[in-house]
């Protein structure tokens, strides 16, 4: 299982959510929505600490992680977060 989170993601979120050096981002379970792996249900990110770390990345000096007990979603994939130039939009991708 593995978190990638691409340059380009990392900076879009720095500048959307005014991050700063040392902020951490949670990627969290939500109901709702299209999730590539698991119907009715999708990702979603938050600024947050962690408490029970299970996967994580460190880029433009922002945090990205998942807890432990979210890592079931992922189903032992790679989650990889980018950013669609094109579109303007981040996409999350479990492959």
């Amino acid at each position: 299982m593995k978190l990638v989170v691409e340059q380009a993601a990392a900076r879009w979120y720095k500048e959307q959510m005014d991050l700063s050096n040392g902020d951490a981002l949670r990627i969290f379970i939500r109901l709702g929505g299209d999730g590539s792996v698991h119907p009715g249900m999708s990702l979603g990110i938050t600024k947050d600490s962690p408490r029970s770390e299970g996967l994580r990345h460190e880029i433009e000096g922002i945090l990205f992680f998942m807890e432990e007990d979210n890592l079931w979603y992922l189903e032992e994939k790679e989650l990889r977060i980018s950013f669609d130039d094109r579109y303007e939009e981040i996409l999350m991708k479990i492959v």
